[in-house]
């Protein structure tokens, strides 16, 4: 994969505002455009935060539809495709490139234990069921384990898989990857890491929900980053903490949701059988906006 064709910056996982079981498409564009206007790097329609294993098939079409209508070519979309059985994610692959989605975040769901190579394998059906950059996505919370780092380097020989967003609990494993991988991964940051120190060592970004709520601080710790003012990029990440912590503690979709509603863009609750936020979880979130400079 060329550096050209590798995805960079701030790329938020979008929430996904529903009214009475149907997407509310004004509302998606009205984030859209919001995030755009706030100088985001892309969009990541059906990421966690999109709440993506709540939706049906037909929900995840008019999501990503919306995303790509309302992007209008200024940002690339990244859409999630993710199921249990390959066959199922390659299906959303090709709908969502039929759409006009210019890359794929590929997620693995599981139910049973499934091998490294069977592991391997999903990954390379997915990347492989579309002509479009193919971005992975490690989380041990979905697939029952985490891609190991053999794992990566073989997926890493791929011409079309491009990235790792890395949601492990093991931010240990970022520079083995990116050197194992000689350079062929670019490693996106996850909401739960400190996003400066992933960039220091060689990440390109990150995609994450937060994100939706703190764009224009995003970008600018993004932008410290690219010119290498580190001490001014971790006094923004230290100022940025507590909203990780606020995610990292109550239902993420519920929270990006709240924390919306607060700045004036109701998305609705989460999906049932999440609940939404108490009022003290939202009083939380508010405090933590507060704190960041993202609500009055």
């Amino acid at each position: 994969m060329s550096e050209a064709a590798l995805f960079h910056g701030v790329i938020p996982y979008l929430a996904t505002p529903m009214r009475a079981g149907q997407v509310d498409e004004v509302a998606l564009g009205a984030l859209c455009e919001r995030l755009i206007a706030a100088g985001v790097h892309g969009l990541c329609p059906l990421g966690s935060t999109g709440e993506f294993a709540y939706l049906t098939f037909a929900q995840k079409e008019r999501v990503v539809a919306a995303t790509v209508e309302a992007a209008a070519g200024r940002v690339p979309v990244i859409a999630g495709a993710a199921a249990t059985a390959t066959e199922d994610a390659c299906a959303q692959a090709r709908r969502w490139e039929a759409l006009g989605v210019d890359g794929v975040l590929a997620v693995m769901e599981a139910y049973f234990p499934v091998s490294e190579d069977g592991i391997v394998g999903y990954f390379t059906a997915v990347a492989e069921a579309t002509g479009l950059p193919t971005v992975l996505y490690t989380n041990p919370n979905f697939q029952r384990s985490d891609l190991s780092i053999p794992a990566l380097e073989r997926l890493a020989r791929h011409p079309r898989i491009a990235g790792v967003k890395h949601a492990s609990s093991s931010p240990g494993r970022l520079l083995p990857i990116l050197t194992r991988t000689e350079g062929r991964l670019g490693i996106y940051a996850a909401s739960a890491h400190i996003t400066a120190a992933v960039m220091l060592i060689g990440g390109r970004g990150w995609m994450a929900g937060p994100s939706c709520l703190i764009p224009e601080q995003s970008v600018k710790l993004y932008e410290l980053c690219r010119t290498g003012d580190w001490g001014a990029a971790m006094a923004l990440q230290k100022d940025l903490w507590a909203v990780n912590e606020v995610f990292a503690t109550f239902n993420l979709a519920g929270a990006v949701k709240a924390g919306l509603k607060l700045q004036g863009l109701d998305c609705g609750d989460p999906i049932a059988p999440q609940a939404p936020l108490s009022a003290e979880a939202v009083e939380a979130v508010a405090a933590a906006l507060r704190g960041a400079g993202a609500l009055d």
